[in-house]
């Protein structure tokens, strides 16, 4: 299978599995170097293996988290006040415009599951409807 710069997908995979591999290996041999550098002789701490200091950085990322993006759900309320925002300044033909416009671009997801069973529950009569008729 190639992609569209008419390479092969396979040999894409199995670099970027190859790189990350040396990757890890490479911070594993840095954390154990500088930690039998430093902690024996500063603390008289213990000598650690590769093994181990992979389990130290394991360790770290699952205590203190894989990434210091701590705002990333804030954005989406940013973008929803401003949406809300242009909406008021809008009148009712350009809201619904606009909405039409969201609904044919980004399609109903899951909300739109909701909503459409929704309906077909209000579409349905009671079943105290059903007997009286």
């Amino acid at each position: 299978m190639r992609n569209e710069f008419g390479r092969r997908k396979g040999a894409h995979v199995l670099k970027f599995i190859l790189l990350g591999a040396v990757f890890v290996v490479a911070v594993g041999f840095v954390t154990m170097t500088l930690w039998n550098c430093l902690i024996p002789e500063l603390f008289h701490g213990p000598v650690i293996t590769f093994w181990q200091a992979l389990g130290l950085l394991l360790l770290g990322k699952l205590l203190f988290g894989w990434n210091s993006h701590h705002d990333k759900f804030n954005r989406g309320r940013e973008w929803k006040a401003r949406m809300k925002e242009k909406l008021s300044n809008m009148t009712p033909e350009e809201q619904e415009k606009m909405r039409e416009h969201f609904r044919n671009r980004c399609g109903t997801g899951f909300g739109g599951w909701r909503r459409e069973q929704g309906n077909r529950d209000t579409d349905q009569p009671k079943n105290e409807e059903k007997e009286s008729l």
